[in-house]
């Protein structure tokens, strides 16, 4: 009897696509398929070197998979490398830049294709990133935040098409030398680029700060808000001067307005028709 039953794996998905690819070849249909054809030449050779596997080419767009999740980040830095130094060997009115989406997911294995949400994921990055530039899941930041001589900047949770929203974060180069011919925003002018923080100036998110705005997030908008105006109230009340306290007496009249407004808001209909 055959074995109809799916397999999975988890992987790490790469997804890399042209920004503006049908803008590009309406200017210039031959020499951007050519562009194209070139720098996919140089993506399939860094994947291959970071024994990764393409596993589809489809118009403008390449999906790859590797077994390690560090692997592809660093085969997104070097492809966004690469491409850009072709663009400098051949300078052209509108360069061809790639964005690039990397998440580590389960899939479902079809003979040499792979389905699934840790494919959709990636592609869903991919559209976040900037052109010339990369976009991770937090799952694969989990893996490689410690690990390569790059920085991260947290996208929060953005609202992705058909997919829930999911905590990303963009890749930042840079290093000892200053930062790398990777753009991550090409309307940088030099000058702004220069000024522009280096990696060892960018902080990542501290655990206790990202748990603590998850936490607001769950809670109804109201108390929300309120937490977060008591908590600035006891801090002025904390730095100018402490041996006097004051901010019981605000913070006591916000709980109480916002306790108030909760209980009158789900007041039973039965009551209410009562009233009238």
């Amino acid at each position: 009897m055959t074995d109809d039953k799916v397999k999975r794996r988890l992987t790490t998905v790469l997804c890399a696509d042209v920004h503006g690819y049908s803008r590009l070849m309406e200017a210039d249909e031959t020499g951007t398929l050519e562009t194209l054809r070139r720098s996919r030449t140089a993506i399939a050779r860094l994947v291959e070197r970071h024994d990764g596997r393409i596993v589809n080419t489809w118009g403008d767009a390449v999906i790859a998979e590797f077994a390690s999740v560090v692997e592809a980040v660093q085969c997104a830095i070097e492809i966004q490398q690469e491409i850009s130094n072709q663009g400098s060997d051949t300078p052209q009115a509108n360069p061809m830049r790639f964005r690039i989406g990397i998440n580590l997911g389960d899939v479902m294995v079809d003979g040499t294709n792979i389905y699934g949400d840790g494919v959709n994921i990636a592609s869903r990055l991919q559209e976040l990133a900037d052109p010339g530039g990369v976009v991770i899941s937090s799952s694969v930041y989990d893996q490689v935040h410690n690990k390569l001589s790059v920085g991260f900047d947290c996208l929060g949770q953005r609202p992705m098409k058909n997919i829930a929203p999911q905590t990303s974060y963009r890749v930042t180069l840079g290093g000892p030398a200053g930062p790398r011919s990777f753009p991550i925003d090409g309307s940088r002018t030099p000058r702004e680029e220069a000024r522009a923080p280096r990696i060892g100036d960018r902080h990542e998110p501290s655990a206790w700060t990202h748990a603590a705005s998850q936490w607001l997030a769950k809670l109804p908008r109201p108390v929300a808000a309120a937490l977060t105006v008591s908590a600035f109230l006891i801090l002025i009340n904390l730095f100018t001067g402490a041996h006097k306290i004051w901010f019981h007496w605000p913070v006591a009249a916000i709980l109480f307005g916002v306790v108030l407004r909760m209980v009158l808001g789900h007041r039973p209909e039965s009551d209410s028709e009562g009233q009238r």
